[in-house]
């Protein structure tokens, strides 16, 4: 069986691949899309992370692929229907990275509260701006979960060591559950009108794309702070911007973007806003993480036909 990874992976998945009687692995990484399309029909196994785009085009000359792996959660590069209709598994790794990424979303909502990235900006330019940059407890605030699945999970366990009150719904987590985490259940509406802070934690879909628009923005509490960790356009930027401009909103921090890189989009220039560029999941501790259990998964489905985390069964 011939696998590509068409992504950077880490050694530890590389060396799986290597060590696997049966498995056979190339390493190339820098193909264009049609070189891509040139040589994956000799291949059994994919493995991606988010630059390879996994076009139906693409497909149509992956012959022999039976196996599609993310080293990540976010499958929003793959066409997955057309993936499905040519009877290839695809597959994410949802728990490599989940700290990593809940871990990310807590420095967030410090850094925005305590004006951390401004702080630093000015010292560093020989600004002494104590009286400008004074700050907010996150002691016995409302956090808003929008998502509580691993991710989601893990803030709320992290925020309400913080000593927050933590609220959230997710329409595909059973009620009860919810609360046996300690999450008081509430409807996405009372979300928006409770929480000091929300953050997100769901897939980009067409439900959840522009979730955050306007109307929504709006509902927000006078002040409340917005972090998005998960994946760029469930925030409408625009609509963003003006919540920020006309102070309705606190503060804004964004490690997602409609277009990556963004580039200089107008938040860029608002002192109540921060940004990360899309590093959630980048510790190294989580790439070798997902690049190992990519790797594991993918060798046990192309040698035995059984792997977890497959999001296309039939």
């Amino acid at each position: 069986m011939r696998v590509l990874v068409s992504d950077p992976l880490s050694t530890v998945g590389i060396e799986i691949f290597k060590n696997t009687p049966g498995i056979e692995v190339d390493v190339k990484t820098d193909l264009s899309p049609s070189q891509l399309e040139d040589i994956i029909g000799v291949y059994h196994g994919l493995s991606i992370r988010s630059k390879t785009k996994v076009t139906e085009e693409m497909l149509a000359k992956a012959k022999n692929l039976k196996v599609i792996g993310r080293a990540g959660i976010g499958l929003d590069n793959v066409d997955i229907p057309a993936a499905t209709r040519a009877d290839i598994a695809v597959m994410n790794t949802p728990l490599g990275n989940a700290i990593t990424t809940a871990e990310h979303t807590i420095a967030m909502i410090m850094a925005l509260s305590r004006n951390i990235p401004r702080a630093t900006a000015t010292l560093k330019d020989g600004k002494w701006e104590k009286k400008n940059l004074r700050g907010r407890e996150i002691y016995n605030k409302t956090l808003g979960l929008v998502g509580i699945g691993n991710i989601g999970s893990l803030v709320a366990e992290r925020a309400m060591g913080l000593k927050m009150k933590v609220i959230g719904c997710d329409p595909y987590q059973d009620h009860d559950s919810i609360e046996r985490l300690g999450i008081r259940h509430v409807s996405f509406d009372e979300i928006l009108a409770e929480s000091d802070y929300i953050s997100i934690h769901t897939p980009k879909t067409p439900e959840t794309t522009n979730l955050f628009n306007r109307e929504t923005l709006y509902k927000m509490k006078q002040g409340a702070m917005l972090i998005n960790c998960a994946r760029g356009g469930i925030i409408n930027e625009d609509d963003l911007h003006e919540a920020l401009v006309s102070n309705h909103l606190g503060g804004a921090a964004l490690d997602v973007f409609v277009t990556e890189p963004p580039g200089k989009i107008c938040l860029m220039d608002l002192d109540n806003f921060i940004c990360t560029s899309h590093l959630g999941a980048s510790t190294h501790e989580a790439q070798d993480n997902v690049a190992r259990d990519v790797a594991t998964q993918m060798v046990d489905y192309l040698l035995t036909g059984n792997a977890p985390n497959i999001v296309n069964q039939k």
